[in-house]
Formats: C-alpha cells, structure tokens, sequence
C-alpha cells in the first residue's frame, strides 16, 4: 500500500470520527505527550504523522522506560505541573486518579467510537463513579510462550495449564548455560509494575494475598514463602545472569533472539513475538495458559490496560481528545494492520478486532488472549477473601510505594545479597508501617 493511499485512509479515518473538524486555535496546537517505551507504543509514534497532517496538531512525544514513565508521570499529575496533555497509565491508576479529580473524563469522544465495541472487562477497569477516565491502547493478561522446538527435541509436551511445579522441571531440563539457553526467563527488575506483575499472579496461585480482611499484611505467610522459594530456585537453576535488569522489554528480547525456552509474561507481546520482522523464533513459538498450583487452580493471568489519559492540568483538552478518538479506535487498529502487519495490531481492547478475519488469521493466539482477559476477575483476585481489588496490584494508592519497595527486597534476594526469608521479612515490616501510616482499616 503507497502512502499516498495511506494517508487517505488516515484522513478518511479522522473525518468519520470528528477529528478532521479542527478549528485555527487546534491546528497551531503542539500536544505534549507521556508515554511508554513498549513496542504498541512505538508503532503509536511511528503512524502519529499520519495524524498531524490530517489535523495540523503537533506532537511532542516523552518516551520513557516503564518505571521512570510511572515516576514522572505520578509527580506531574499529583503537583498539577502541566507539563504533559496526554499521559500514559494503566489500570491501577485511572480509577484512582480519576476519583481525585486529576484526570478528565473521556465519555465524550462522539458515537463513531463506539464506546459498546471496547471489551467490558477493559473499559470497567478504566472506569471509576460511572466515568471513564482513559481509553485503552492495549490490554492484556499474561500467559505462558514456549519454544515448541524445543519441547519437541526433548520429548516434553506442555499441558494446557500447566502447574508451576511442571515449569520449574521443564525449565530444568531446556537449560544450556553453556550455549546461553535458558530455561526460563522471568522479570527480576524491581518496580510494582515490572517483577510484582508477575510475582503478585504467582503469590494468587500459591494460594496467598497482600492483605487480609482486616488489612494486616500477609507478606510472611506460607503462600509468600512457597512463591518466592520456587521464583528464586527456578531463577538460580535455569534463568539468565544479571536477571534483576531484566524488565518486560529485556526478557521480550531474550525471548525473540532465542535465549529462553519458557516465558511468562504479558499476552500482548505475542503480536511481537510472532512477527517474523521482530523475532527470531516467531515460527518456533507456541502459548499456554498461566501457570497454576493445587492452591488454587483457577488463578491464571494478571489483568492490564495501557491506556492515554488527560491530565486536568492541560490546557489543551480538546485536541488531546483528537488524538485519543485517533489513536485507540477501530480504524487505527486497521492501520496498524494494513501498515505493520496484523500480527502486531493492538490487541485486548476492542471486540471487533476478535472478529476481524485477518486478524484471527495472522494471530493464532487471539482466542487465547481474548479468554485470558475476559476470565480474569479483579474483583476477587484471590483465594481468601480480600478487602482490596486488583489481580497483580492493589487498587489502593499507597500500593505504587508499597509494591516498589517489596519488589526491591525481592530482586535484592534474586541478586543473592539476602535470602528469601530475609526479603519477605522486610517487606512485611515495610509493609506493616506503610499502611499503618496510611490509616488502614479505614
């Protein structure tokens, strides 16, 4: 396709959403815009010309990594410093930001959106007080990539659930340190939302939980204990060196360049995964469900949206809805699919996508993904009874602090510089004096 053709279709695409209706005052506007370094968010970058030169809006892109994104982003918002007009956050924060004021609405992107195609478990996480607050560019779960080949020359078949007890073994036996295979590659890089993405979903499965109804920390219990046992035993057995660098996009390139034989990670990178222009092993791979325990053998994925945001600080809320109505609708995702290939069109957010033939047909993970978000359930992430929602966070917020902390005494364990015990005793005592502060019970 030229792109001249391409254009047009941007065009036609912006004009039957509203966005072409751009008066002077917009077309001189320069929007500044927050957002994640994440391969979605790349290709967003890559197409957004597209954009301008419909709208004669300009954009200003901050592209940052995940945790200095959630730093910047948080201490902007929170002292209304205006220096951004449209952010990237997730699930955790929308809700909460959205009930402080901090965000504006977003229910007024007009009827071509069509607001009943998003998926509902997407929009209700992005929704607090009967307001949506952020429109969702990707989302996801997490389930399990695995190098098929490789299971194929050992004689090991992947079930399809399996327990993380089978893991650690298949893991164990597709090590190769010598020739740089690792068995598994899982994230070690300390942050709420990088190693305690994972490591809160493998404390679901142990059967465990932060808190229990009474808001007493739960971080020493035997659930926590059994879940960072098997994390640091399989991670010292058949994980890669330097493991606590390894966030989401360093273990997605491990994983694309061949080093890792299992992955446990986010749904949405399967797109990447299985692009033969990004991945090496992309005809090689093959997915299963999240891992599982006898503690509790529904717990699965995790439940996410990476979604853009107003911030109520910016002075420029109309052309940023522009851009939202542009970025996350049903006509950019099929330029995403006529552009970069439909393997790599953002997955999680809106039904139609799941509908869309082509799609399915160069996606073969796409009913599993679908299943994976639908079937989770932040409203009872747990085996026990919790006072909190929130499948890999806790939808409070003092939990951004909170998760942080408890995930750098985890990688400080994973570097070998304290044991296991040791990591979860801290976290608790940090834990304990964190939400005391914070007036919990409330």
């Amino acid at each position: 396709m030229n792109k001249a053709k391409l254009l047009a279709g941007a065009s036609a695409a912006l004009a039957a959403l509203g966005v072409l209706s751009v008066g002077p005052a917009l077309a001189q506007t320069t929007l500044n815009i927050a957002t994640v370094n994440n391969s979605d968010m790349i290709i967003m970058q890559k197409l957004s010309p597209k954009f301008e030169a419909a709208t004669g809006i300009k954009l200003n892109w901050v592209v940052l990594e995940e945790n200095v994104l959630r730093q910047r982003v948080t201490t902007d918002i929170a002292t209304k410093g205006g220096q951004f007009d449209i952010i990237t956050i997730g699930s955790y924060e929308t809700p909460i930001w959205g009930k402080l004021g901090w965000l504006d609405s977003v229910d007024d992107l007009g009827d071509a959106y069509d607001y009943k195609d998003l998926i509902p478990q997407v929009k209700a996480g992005l929704s607090a007080d009967g307001k949506m607050y952020a429109v969702p560019f990707y989302a996801e779960s997490s389930f399990t990539f695995y190098r098929k080949d490789l299971f194929d020359k050992a004689g090991i078949k992947m079930p399809d659930k399996p327990t993380y007890e089978q893991i650690a073994e298949y893991a164990g036996k597709l090590t190769d340190k010598a020739h740089e295979q690792y068995g598994i590659c899982l994230r070690g890089k300390p942050g709420w939302g990088e190693n305690m993405a994972f490591f809160d979903t493998l404390v679901n499965a142990y059967g465990g939980e932060w808190f229990n109804m009474q808001w007493q920390p739960q971080l020493t219990s035997d659930a926590w204990k059994s879940s960072i046992k098997w994390y640091l035993d399989v991670m010292a057995k058949a994980g890669p060196p330097g493991a606590t660098a390894n966030g989401h996009n360093e273990n997605r390139a491990l994983f694309a360049t061949g080093k890792c034989a299992i992955w446990i990670d986010a749904t949405s990178a399967a797109g990447y995964i299985y692009n033969p222009k990004d991945s090496q092993v992309a005809d090689k791979t093959a997915f299963t469900a999240s891992p599982i325990t006898d503690k509790n053998p529904k717990a699965s994925g995790w439940s996410w949206a990476w979604a853009l945001a107003i911030p109520a600080s910016s002075q420029k809320a109309d052309a940023a809805k522009k851009f939202l109505a542009w970025s996350t609708s049903k006509d950019y995702v099929k330029l995403v699919g006529d552009t970069d290939g439909w393997v790599s069109a953002p997955p999680g957010t809106r039904l139609s996508t799941y509908a869309n033939p082509e799609y399915i047909k160069a996606a073969p993970f796409a009913e599993t993904v679908l299943k994976a978000i639908e079937v989770t359930d932040p409203a009872h992430p747990t085996v026990n009874p919790v006072p909190y929602t929130g499948v890999q966070f806790v939808a409070i917020p003092e939990f951004q602090a909170i998760g942080t902390q408890v995930g750098q005494e985890i990688a400080a364990a994973l570097a070998g510089s304290q044991t296991g015990d040791q990591a979860l005793e801290k976290a608790q005592a940090a834990t304990e004096r964190a939400i005391k502060a914070a007036g919990y019970p409330k």
